[in-house]
């Protein structure tokens, strides 16, 4: 810092291509970003689906094959990406296209980074933790071109990945600038066929890094304001696309907002990920429902340090009440979408809360949270979102 003025490293995304029935384009794009013979990494429940056929008709026709691979847990983990690491080798690829919601994005993205890499190198050596990034070979990650279907993690503008670790059921979240997409395919139309739940939860989870990101008490104006319309967008939005699932108006404005996120919160995440990440890996939770049922709760828990902030939002936002009423619009949100009411009903087990505890305190989203993190007051913001 000199003079008063922060240092801070920034970086925006990738090219975009929005819009209804881009996904025609998929072979060019593909084909500009280097790909002949890409392997098509999408989940199970996906890979049944016409839009996927869709997909793999627009390569197929531009003589680029229909490679699948579509072992993906909800919660990717290790093992899956050693399979697709062994799909992507046998089939002599050259590329990937990560077709789908966050785990398909997620694990998508791990397969291109660790397909080519020496034998040595762990996927855990490249954390996100300092400058672990450059224990890997760059110039050995296979180019990535990004197609979700779902508008929430915005994993398609991120660097970065998470990967659950099985035996310690802790997500890592593995980062490498190359990680960024080649190219984003965003259309609308490919969210239509979300089950009701995941639209509410994706969309969920795209409002809780646009509202983590604005409270997050680092300096980035860009994603400042660029957090604000994101929650404006969802505000508005979700509710349409959870009543009338083929509202393309309103697909597109969640998918923006999902992308919108996820450029936002390079400012930084806080609590709500903090614990929805361990309850995540542990339960196998939806993330972004997690990051639903526990939002008011770490809302209240940062009040001391974010209640101008929230309420100057709130008046951007249309919402009366400073910030008891923005809370009454999450909390009136929550209901509209029937998200569960508390981290109880979602399943979790008040005998493993010490563990979650430790475990949200290893994550490294706490450190982006307005109110400091300690043991005491993590353990009691879990016991208030029982």
């Amino acid at each position: 810092m000199t003079h008063g003025v922060p240092n801070r490293n920034w970086s925006y995304p990738t090219a975009i291509k929005f819009g209804v029935g881009r996904i025609a384009e998929l072979a060019e794009h593909a084909a500009a970003a280097g790909l002949k013979r890409p392997l098509l990494v999408t989940d199970k429940a996906l890979a049944a689906l016409p839009i996927t056929a869709q997909a793999l008709d627009v390569l197929a026709a531009a003589g680029m094959g229909r490679a699948v691979f579509s072992d993906v847990d909800p919660n990717p983990n290790e093992a899956n990406m050693a399979a697709g690491i062994a799909a992507y080798k046998a089939g002599g690829h050259d590329g990937v296209i990560c077709f789908g919601g966050g785990s398909a994005l997620d694990l998508g993205k791990m397969i291109a980074l660790m397909a080519n890499q020496r034998d040595d190198l762990s996927v855990w050596d490249l954390e996100d933790i300092d400058d672990w990034w450059t224990r890997a070979d760059a110039a050995a990650i296979a180019p990535v071109v990004a197609v979700p279907t779902t508008a929430g993690t915005g994993s398609e503008v991120g660097r970065a990945g998470v990967l659950t670790n099985s035996a310690t059921h802790k997500k890592k979240i593995i980062f490498h600038p190359r990680l960024m997409p080649a190219v984003t395919i965003c259309d609308p139309a490919l969210t239509v066929g979300m089950p009701r739940f995941i639209t509410a939860g994706t969309g969920m989870d795209a409002l809780a890094h646009c509202l983590e990101a604005y409270c997050s008490p680092f300096y980035h104006p860009m994603s400042q304001g660029i957090a604000l319309e994101g929650m404006r967008l969802v505000f508005e939005n979700l509710p349409v696309v959870y009543a009338e699932p083929g509202n393309l108006m309103a697909r597109g404005h969640m998918m923006s907002a999902a992308a919108m996120g996820a450029v936002a919160f390079q400012k930084g995440l806080g609590a709500i990920h903090s614990l929805s990440h361990p309850i995540g890996a542990v339960y196998n939770t939806h993330h972004g429902t997690t990051n639903a049922v526990v939002m008011p709760m770490v809302l209240d828990f940062n009040r001391p340090a974010i209640e101008d902030r929230i309420a100057a939002a709130a008046a951007y936002l249309g919402i009366a009440g400073g910030f008891d009423g923005f809370r009454a619009r999450i909390m009136d949100l929550r209901a509209e979408l029937a998200i569960p009411a508390n981290l109880t009903a979602l399943g979790v087990k008040a005998a493993d809360l010490d563990m979650l505890t430790d475990m949200a305190l290893e994550d490294p989203s706490c450190g982006g949270n307005p109110v400091a993190m300690t043991r005491e007051n993590t353990r009691a913001l879990f016991d208030a979102c029982m």
